[in-house]
C-alpha cells in the first residue's frame, strides 16, 4: 500500500470511528506501528485529526457537546469511576468540575453517601438530586450550553468562597512538561480556581488524554496530587508522573 493510500484510510476510519489504536491500524494496514506512528504525526501536523497517546481522535476545531461525549469511551469511564469511589468518604466536601468523566463518578456514588458537592454542573445536580443526604451548592454564571455547565465571572468568584477537601477534575489532557490545558478558555479558567480552592485534586482521565495538550493551560502537572485513569497503574507509562509526586490510580 502506497504512504498516500494508508494517510486516506487512517483519515478514513478516525471520521467513521472518531478515535484510531495505534496497534489496530498497524494490523489493517499492515505495517509496523512505528510507521502508524509517523503516518499519525503527519496528520495530526496537518490538523486532520488529533494524535494522541496510543491512536488518534477526531481533531474537530469545536468541542464535542455533551450529550455526544457521553456515548464515548463509556466502559473506561465506569473504571475510572471505580478507582474514584477509594477517595470519596462520607463528610467530605467535595467540588466537582463539568464533564462526563465527573458525571460518571457521581453516578456510581452509594445513594445512602453523606457529603457535601459544589458544581458547576447541570448533570451533576440532576443525578444528585436524588441523594437524601449530599448537600449540593450549584454555582451559577453563564451557561456554557456543549457542556451543560456554568462559566465566567460569576462562577469562578462563587468557587472562590469555599475550601474543598477533595476536586474531582475531568481533563481534556495533561503533560508532564505542558502541564493540564483544555479545549476552551473559559473552562480552563474555572477548572483553575477549582484547583487552588481545594485541598486535593483528583485528575480523572482516559489513557489516551496523557502525553498530549490543548490550547488553554490550567495548571501545572504537579499541581494536582493523583491522577486515575483506566489503566492498571503497574502496566502503564506514567512513571514520569509517579517521579513528579502524583498517585497513580
Amino acid at each position: 500500500m502506497l504512504k498516500a493510500e494508508r494517510l486516506q484510510k487512517i483519515v478514513e476510519q478516525v471520521a467513521k470511528d472518531n478515535k484510531v489504536i495505534l496497534d489496530d491500524l498497524s494490523q489493517l494496514l499492515n505495517v509496523s506501528t512505528d510507521t502508524v506512528r509517523r503516518d499519525i504525526k503527519e496528520l495530526s501536523d496537518k490538523g486532520l485529526l488529533k494524535a494522541v497517546r496510543g491512536g488518534a481522535i477526531v481533531g474537530s476545531p469545536v468541542h464535542p457537546h455533551f450529550k455526544e461525549r457521553q456515548h464515548i469511551d463509556t466502559q473506561q469511564k465506569k473504571v475510572i469511576a471505580q478507582k474514584a469511589l477509594e477517595f470519596i468518604k462520607p463528610g467530605l466536601v467535595l467540588l466537582v468540575n463539568a464533564g462526563t468523566t465527573t458525571t460518571a463518578v457521581i453516578s456510581a456514588l452509594p445513594k445512602d453517601i453523606s457529603l457535601t458537592v459544589i458544581t458547576n454542573s447541570f448533570p451533576v445536580v440532576s443525578i444528585l438530586e436524588d441523594y437524601p443526604n449530599v448537600n449540593v451548592f450549584f454555582i451559577g454564571g453563564q451557561l456554557n450550553k456543549p457542556a451543560f455547565s456554568t462559566i465566567g465571572y460569576e462562577t469562578i468568584e462563587a468557587i472562590r468562597n469555599f475550601r474543598a477537601d477533595v476536586c474531582l477534575l475531568g481533563i481534556c489532557s495533561i503533560d508532564l512538561k505542558v502541564g493540564i490545558t483544555g479545549f476552551t478558555y473559559e473552562e480552563s479558567l474555572v477548572d483553575r480556581a477549582m484547583i487552588e480552592t481545594s485541598k486535593y485534586v483528583i485528575a480523572l482521565s482516559t489513557y489516551d488524554k496523557i502525553g498530549v495538550s490543548d490550547p488553554y493551560y490550567v495548571c501545572a502537572a504537579n499541581a494536582i496530587d493523583a491522577l486515575i485513569t483506566e489503566k492498571d497503574p503497574s502496566l502503564a507509562d506514567l512513571d514520569g508522573f509517579k517521579d513528579a509526586g502524583i498517585m497513580i490510580k
